[in-house]
């Protein structure tokens, strides 16, 4: 498998600091945003210098912590905080996640900004036949991956990859979050004319929601593959191979990883374990609670019922308080 001209798998892919500040950059604020994140130099030039990048960067980073939590939310691991900084030294399946989840976030957020006209330094799409202008008119501004994936490899550095082979495990992985957002690019159309008739069509490239992205990287995650190096004998160079329960070698839309995971079940350098955890009594619980059982407890909830529609366009309903059972992974 050549890594040529590929990520290096060394770049960062965290880029804020917990927790930070949900207001939209302002005037100049953009350049201490800049400052504030996780950069190394030629990366916070890059930023200072395109005003949008900013709270790109901090769409990115929401994107992928929501849709990984939504992800794992049933699982032992749900993608929690606590821990990410000793997960992320290892390489496990998880591990791969977060950087294919991280590394497509990024992609998605800068198409969506250029399309939207948050950055000055990219528009819509270049679709053939759509001149900019008009793309603007009609409202059908194309999402820029062409640009987004570019500035992407640019903006985390483009070098050959190292021999290393966690940093070719890293970049491989990198590369399949580009990938999934790239499979769910669309050509969607739109027709002008008297009545509906269709005298003109605009067709413009369109992104699939990213929940759509997310899904796609879990089942990633559910088939991903364990490696190992092995030396080319044709280049001399090192490659990534599968293990003898793969032995055909990963494709390049397969998430990887070196070493089987913790379990997670108790709380560790890696996670705070499944103790207390929220479970669902007969699909979760057994499996989330690590065989220590679960407690069962009486919860009141609101909810609005007996609604009825008034004339013309109002509805009224009263409140009821229904009683219902909840149940957590007990501690030991």
């Amino acid at each position: 498998m050549n890594y040529k001209h590929k990520l290096t798998g060394r770049e960062p892919l965290v880029f804020l600091p917990a927790p930070f500040s949900n207001e939209p950059p302002t005037g100049k604020a953009h350049l201490k945003q800049c400052e504030q994140m996780t950069l190394t130099r030629r990366q916070k030039r890059l930023c200072r210098r395109e005003p949008g990048l900013a709270e790109t960067l901090r769409e990115s980073v929401r994107l992928s912590l929501l849709e990984c939590r939504y992800q794992f939310r049933n699982e032992r691991w749900n993608c929690s905080l606590d821990g990410r900084g000793s997960l992320l030294k290892r390489a496990f399946k998880e591990t791969s996640f977060l950087l294919a989840v991280s590394s497509a976030a990024l992609t998605h957020a800068l198409a969506k900004a250029c399309s939207s006209g948050r950055m000055e330094r990219c528009t819509c799409d270049d679709s053939p036949g759509i001149q900019h202008r008009e793309a603007w008119q009609w409202g059908v501004c194309g999402d820029n991956l062409k640009y987004s994936t570019k500035f992407l490899k640019k903006f985390l550095g483009q070098k050959r990859v190292s021999k290393d082979l966690r940093a070719q495990v890293d970049a491989h992985n990198i590369n399949v979050g580009i990938r999934a957002v790239k499979s769910g690019l669309k050509t969607t159309c739109k027709c002008h004319g008297v009545s509906g008739s269709c005298a003109v069509r605009t067709c413009w490239k369109q992104l699939s929601p990213f929940h759509d992205t997310g899904r796609l990287l879990k089942y990633r995650y559910d088939t991903a593959v364990r490696v190992l190096s092995v030396t080319n004998a044709a280049t001399g160079e090192a490659e990534l191979a599968g293990s003898r329960r793969h032995s055909q070698g990963p494709r390049t839309t397969d998430l990887v990883y070196l070493e089987d995971s913790p379990s997670f079940c108790r709380p560790s350098r890696y996670s705070p374990g499944t103790g207390g955890r929220s479970c669902a009594k007969d699909t979760s619980c057994q499996s989330l609670c690590c065989g220590r059982g679960y407690n069962t407890a009486m919860r009141l909830t609101s909810l609005s019922c007996h609604c009825q529609v008034r004339w013309c366009c109002h509805v009224e309903c009263q409140t009821c308080v229904r009683e219902e059972e909840v149940y957590t992974c007990k501690n030991t």
